[in-house]
C-alpha cells in the first residue's frame, strides 16, 4: 500500500525497479501496478509478483538475518537517504522482533519480513520518499507524519503459527514509539510488521497533520475489500506556519512553489512573496493517513476525541406502534447509546419507520438480537462510523428545592461547551413542588455557575 501511494504520487515504477534490482533479487520478483477500486474509490495497486524459482527457494530458506539484509542494502549503492532510511527501518524491526523472541536483533530470522516482497516494500518506499524530495528533520529522517493506527482484530497465519492480531512485533513497535491506536471494529490484520516498521521508524510524529499546503494526494490500494475503503493515503505538501497559509489565501502571489521532476529526483524550488517579506522555508512533507482515519487526533495541546461507533438500521411497516416504545427501552437498557426513528415510505407506498440504533461495537450483537426478537424485521444493516465527542463529567449541585445532577461538556481545557441539568432530576422536583420544569432547570444552571465562581475565589 505504501508503494501504491508513492506510485500514485508520480514516482516512476521504472525508477523503483532499476534501483531495487541493485539489491541482487531481480530474478526473484517482478513489479507491476494497476488502477483498482476499493468501495468505489480508485487507487493504485502495486503487485510484487514472486517468481516460481523464488517460491521453490523459499521452501528451503527460512528467512534472512539482519546482517544479510544490511549487506544487500549497502552493496546496492542506493541514494544516500534511501539507504539510511531503509537500514533504519530494518534495524527498528529487528529490535522489536528480538524483544518479542528474547534474542539479540542480529540473530532475528525475519521470515515474512525478510521475504522479497517485504524488502521491496521497505526499500521501495524509502526510494520513493527520497525521489519526492521530502525534506529531512534534525535527525536525518523525512518530514513524515502519520495518523493513529487501526488495531484490527482476529487472527493471522504466520511463520510461528496462528497469531492474534495485532501480532506481537506490531505491538512492540507501537510500544517503542508510544503510538496512538484505535479500533474501527474490522476483524482483519490492518497493520503488518512491515507497515508498522515503516511508520514507527520514519514518522516524525503521530496524530493530526501539521499546517501544510496540499500539493497532491497519493492513494495506495490494499489487497482485500473491507467495510471501509482499504486505501492508504499520502498527503504530499509543504509545511509552513498558519500565518503563511493565511497569506497564501489572501495573496495570490504569496509562497508559490515550482516542482521540477526528472527520472532520478525531484527538485523543489521556492519563491518568496512579492507582497510580504518572509524567510520561512516551505518544507515538503508527507502525512500518512489510512482511510480508516483516526481514533485520536492531537493538535498541539488540544485533544479531539474520536470514537468508532456501530450503527444498526432497519425499516419496519408491519409492527404495532405500541411495540416501538418497548423496543426503545430494551435497547437503551442493553447499552445502546441512542435509538431513534424516522417516518419513511416503503415499497407499495406503505408508510413505515426507519429504526436506527447507535452503540459501541461490543454491544452490537446484543442490540441486533433485541431488534430481531422484538420487531418484525427480516434484516438489519450494519455500519461503522466515527463521532467526535466532547469531554464530559457529571456533578451534583444544590438548589433551594433539592439536588440536581448537571452534565458538563468541554472540548478544550477550561472552555466549557455545554451545561445541561439532568432531565429526570428536574422533572422530579418540578412535580414534587408543583413548579415549572424550566424553573428547576434554570436554578440548577445558576447554582453550577455560583459554585464555579466560589471555587475560583
Amino acid at each position: 500500500m505504501c508503494l501504491g501511494a508513492i506510485a500514485s504520487l508520480g514516482v516512476p515504477l521504472e525508477y523503483l525497479t532499476e534501483k531495487l534490482n541493485a539489491l541482487g533479487i531481480e530474478k526473484e520478483y517482478k513489479l507491476r501496478m494497476e488502477l483498482v477500486h476499493r468501495n468505489t474509490q480508485q487507487a493504485t495497486k502495486v503487485y510484487v509478483d514472486l517468481s516460481h524459482h523464488h517460491h521453490h527457494h523459499q521452501d528451503h530458506h527460512h528467512g534472512r538475518h539482519l546482517p544479510e539484509i544490511e549487506e544487500m542494502i549497502l552493496k546496492a549503492k542506493l541514494p544516500h537517504r534511501a539507504e539510511d532510511w531503509s537500514l533504519a527501518v530494518f534495524r527498528q524491526l529487528a529490535i522489536a522482533e528480538g524483544a518479542v523472541h528474547g534474542i539479540a536483533p542480529e540473530k532475528v530470522h525475519f521470515h515474512e519480513v525478510g521475504a522479497v516482497d517485504a524488502i521491496v516494500d521497505i526499500v521501495g518506499t524509502c526510494l520513493g520518499l527520497d525521489w519526492l524530495g521530502i525534506d529531512n528533520n534534525e535527525n536525518g529522517l523525512p518530514l513524515l507524519y502519520c495518523s493513529p493506527l487501526p488495531t484490527g482484530g482476529g487472527t493471522v497465519k504466520a511463520a510461528h503459527g496462528q497469531m492474534t492480531v495485532p501480532v506481537p512485533a506490531v505491538l512492540k513497535l507501537w510500544e517503542m514509539r508510544n503510538c496512538p491506536v484505535y479500533s474501527n471494529v474490522i476483524e482483519k490484520e490492518l497493520v503488518t510488521p512491515t507497515g508498522a516498521a515503516i511508520a514507527t521508524t520514519l514518522a516524525q510524529d503521530f496524530g493530526s497533520p501539521p499546517a501544510m499546503i496540499i500539493k497532491k494526494i497519493g492513494l495506495g490500494a490494499g489487497s482485500i475489500n473491507l467495510s471501509l475503503p482499504n486505501i492508504l493515503r499520502l498527503w504530499f505538501g509543504e509545511v509552513t506556519s498558519i500565518q503563511n497559509i493565511s497569506n497564501n489565501i489572501s495573496h495570490s502571489q504569496t509562497n508559490h512553489s515550482h516542482i521540477k521532476t526528472n527520472h532520478n529526483h525531484t527538485e523543489t524550488k521556492h519563491s518568496h512573496s512579492q507582497e510580504t517579506e518572509t524567510s520561512d522555508k516551505l518544507s515538503p512533507a508527507i502525512d500518512i493517513t489510512g482511510s480508516e482515519i483516526t481514533g485520536l487526533e492531537i493538535t498541539g495541546l488540544e485533544t479531539t476525541n474520536l470514537e468508532t461507533v456501530s450503527v444498526l438500521e432497519t425499516q419496519i411497516d408491519d409492527l404495532s406502534p405500541q411495540a416501538i416504545g418497548y423496543v426503545f427501552d430494551e435497547l437503551l437498557a442493553a447499552g445502546a447509546l441512542d435509538v431513534f426513528t424516522q417516518s419513511v415510505v416503503m415499497k407499495k407506498s406503505r408508510p413505515g419507520i426507519l429504526v436506527t440504533v447507535i452503540c459501541h461495537a461490543e454491544k452490537l450483537s446484543c442490540c441486533e438480537e433485541i431488534l430481531f426478537k422484538e420487531t418484525t424485521t427480516l434484516g438489519i444493516r450494519r455500519s461503522h462510523q466515527q463521532r467526535n465527542i466532547l469531554q464530559r463529567e457529571i456533578c451534583l449541585v444544590e438548589t433551594k428545592y433539592g439536588a440536581v445532577h448537571v452534565k458538563i461538556a468541554w472540548k478544550e481545557k477550561n472552555v466549557i461547551s455545554n451545561i445541561q441539568p439532568e432531565y429526570e432530576d428536574c422533572a422530579d422536583l418540578a412535580r414534587k413542588y408543583n413548579i415549572s420544569w424550566r424553573e428547576i432547570h434554570r436554578l440548577a444552571v445558576v447554582s453550577w455557575y455560583e459554585t464555579q465562581n466560589s471555587i475560583k475565589l
